[in-house]
């Protein structure tokens, strides 16, 4: 839940992501090709199904992209109001009044 104090400059973590699955990709298809020519047939098979994932994830993200500032809240976007405990079951709060995340 978003409270408001947030950087300005606080931006989803997408465009890293979308890199590191892009990487991840590139890396196991050469993976899967190496470990193919090599005769490694388990190997390459282990590597293609990690492309799978990879690609998967990718395709995930950049529809996720695509979608807009749904996904990528940006300077334009409003925070939402804080909870300030109403949600409150255990009536926990600190001396603010705001609820106090207590660990089991």
């Amino acid at each position: 839940m978003r409270t408001g104090n947030e950087p300005l400059q606080a931006r989803s973590p997408l465009k890293i992501r979308c890199g590191l699955a892009l990487w991840g990709l590139l890396w196991t298809i050469a993976g899967a090709v190496a470990f193919a020519t090599a005769g490694r047939p388990e190997w390459a098979a282990a590597c293609a199904a990690l492309a799978l994932v990879a690609a998967t994830d990718l395709v995930i993200v950049i529809r996720h992209i695509r979608q807009g500032p749904h996904y990528q809240p940006g300077k334009d976007i409003p925070p939402y109001e804080p909870d300030d405990g109403r949600n409150d079951v255990f009536d926990h709060r600190n001396t603010n009044g705001r609820q106090r995340h207590t660990r089991p």
